[in-house]
């Protein structure tokens, strides 16, 4: 096998087995990590535990897989690949974050171009890059730009954003002209854009590049626009609860179930935990969904549904509670 990009711990993963005297672990990883799974377990193993490996998905530290790891007599949870985000689990649980390895010098410098019109760049990474952030500050400094790096104190780490909660850049956001995101694929900025409003440049470490995340940002809306007003028409709506630790806010559920209701429309709550495009087309009554779980699947995926999923704020506007420049100006997120 190749060497990790990432730094694993392993040796912390070996001496926090021996500590807790854990007999059987759950190993749970994302989906870029899994590959890792046999060589991690053989250190839980060499520690004295017995180790089972989660082969379903992971999306993310509200993923826990407390569930599935109490159904198999498991002691304890080694979570791999995100920091710690919910107080309490059902069952003890281990995070180990995956540091990546790669420089970021190289793709923020590409990135100095693109953000040549703004001098006040606000710096935002994921879990996997926050401990390079100093490493892209000192780029832009030298490059003649003021930097900032929010810190709302919702994340552990400053600078750090996750899928469904970008406080850390909204700290900041009114203090900055543009923003600097430093990882891998789009999703991350175009929440960015969304919860902001403000330009975003991508610095992408692996591949070495940099690159504007303008028009997917602009189709992204149009798409969102077209879904809402679809929704408008709809005589009956699901509103999904999640069943992931991390995604069940059966609060918010229910206070949407009520306004839609309010509005005259049938609602119909759903319990769910993975959300497919095959599980929704199995209620063909329903005209269209409020997605109360992972915004990711409504801003992300939304293509590979049929019918709108639309989020919460979404589902404001299209209730007539929120007008669309009100989304557009404080963002998509809850925070």
């Amino acid at each position: 096998m190749p060497p990790s990009t990432f730094e694993l711990d392993k040796s912390h993963l070996a001496e926090e087995i021996r500590k807790r005297k854990a007999r059987l672990v759950f190993l749970q990883l994302p989906e870029g990590l899994k590959t890792y799974g046999p060589e991690l377990a053989a250190i839980v193993e060499e520690a004295g535990a017995t180790v089972i490996i989660s082969a379903d998905p992971c999306y993310g530290a509200c993923d826990l897989a407390s569930v599935e790891a109490r159904s198999v007599g498991a002691d304890l949870i080694v979570h791999y690949g995100h920091s710690k985000m919910q107080p309490k689990a059902a069952l003890p649980t281990l995070y180990i974050e995956a540091k990546a390895k790669t420089t970021v010098k190289s793709a923020v410098k590409k990135a100095i171009p693109l953000l040549e019109t703004w001098r006040n760049i606000g710096l935002v990474t994921t879990v996997q890059h926050v401990h390079k952030l100093d490493e892209a500050k000192t780029v832009l400094l030298e490059a003649g730009k003021a930097v900032a790096v929010g810190d709302a104190g919702r994340l552990k780490y400053a600078g750090q954003v996750v899928g469904c909660d970008y406080s850390n850049a909204k700290a900041v956001s009114r203090e900055v002209d543009a923003f600097l995101f430093i990882g891998g694929g789009k999703f991350h900025p175009m929440g960015l854009v969304l919860a902001t409003g403000k330009p975003t440049v991508v610095a992408n470490p692996y591949e070495k590049r940099a690159f504007r995340i303008k028009t997917e940002a602009l189709k992204l809306l149009r798409k969102r626009w077209a879904n809402i007003q679809e929704a408008k028409l709809a005589d009956e709506i699901g509103i999904l609860v999640g069943l992931k630790p991390g995604q069940k806010r059966i609060d918010q559920a229910l206070k949407m179930k009520n306004l839609v209701e309010d509005a005259g429309k049938k609602a119909i709550l759903l319990a769910i935990r993975e959300i497919t495009p095959e599980a929704l087309m199995q209620f063909p009554t329903i005209d269209a969904f409020i997605n109360t779980t992972c915004p990711r699947l409504s801003l992300d995926d939304a293509g590979r549904f049929r019918l709108p999923l639309l989020t919460p704020k979404e589902a404001l506007v299209a209730l007539g509670k929120i007008q669309w420049e009100k989304l557009c100006k404080e963002g998509w997120f809850e925070n």
